[in-house]
């Protein structure tokens, strides 16, 4: 069977998805075509500098957001790369330092809002888990030792810290009309 990417944390995440399904286990999330650039393309730009410093790999919401590794420079370990969100109404952010904060905010269990000016995560505390939210809790622990983010507005408030004003300026170079 052929590997889901090269990143060896995906491909685990992508063969958990298989035995509970597509967005089972965070709300709104799910493992999409690894580096299928076409909505990027269609919603931000074609152009070829821009597109080759972004590998989208799942989606985000319901509505179709959806998150990429931002290549801010040219390490080879992709799970290290920051995580951004491009939301399907429009606004483009950074979400995590990394993969392992991703699937920190994912076991929090609540869809991302995006929208121009910021992304962030809100859980109502009568909101449902995921029907396989427990499993996806303990396989985070068993792989990764990692526990659900208690605070997500802390762990976004981190990664923008780090790379959100690069980000900015980057992204606004190719999106700036």
């Amino acid at each position: 069977m052929a590997e889901y990417s090269p990143v060896p944390e995906l491909n685990l995440l992508k063969a958990f998805q298989d035995e509970v399904g597509y967005e089972a286990y965070a709300d709104g999330f799910g493992l999409d075509d690894f580096g299928d650039r076409s909505g990027l393309e269609a919603g931000w730009s074609k152009d070829r500098e821009f597109l080759a410093r972004l590998t989208p790999f799942a989606r985000a919401t319901g509505g179709g957001s959806f998150y990429a590794f931002w290549h801010v420079d040219n390490r080879a370990d992709l799970a290290t790369l920051p995580i951004v969100v491009f939301g399907d109404e429009g606004g483009q952010h950074v979400v995590a330092r990394n993969l392992r904060e991703l699937l920190q905010l994912l076991a929090y269990d609540t869809e991302i809002s995006v929208d121009w000016d910021e992304a962030y995560y809100y859980r109502a505390e009568d909101q449902e888990h995921s029907d396989a939210h427990a499993e996806f809790v303990a396989w985070l622990e068993e792989h990764f030792g990692l526990s659900p983010a208690a605070d997500p507005d802390a762990v976004l408030a981190t990664a923008r810290s780090e790379f959100g004003d690069s980000f900015t300026v980057w992204a606004n170079a190719y999106l700036t009309p």
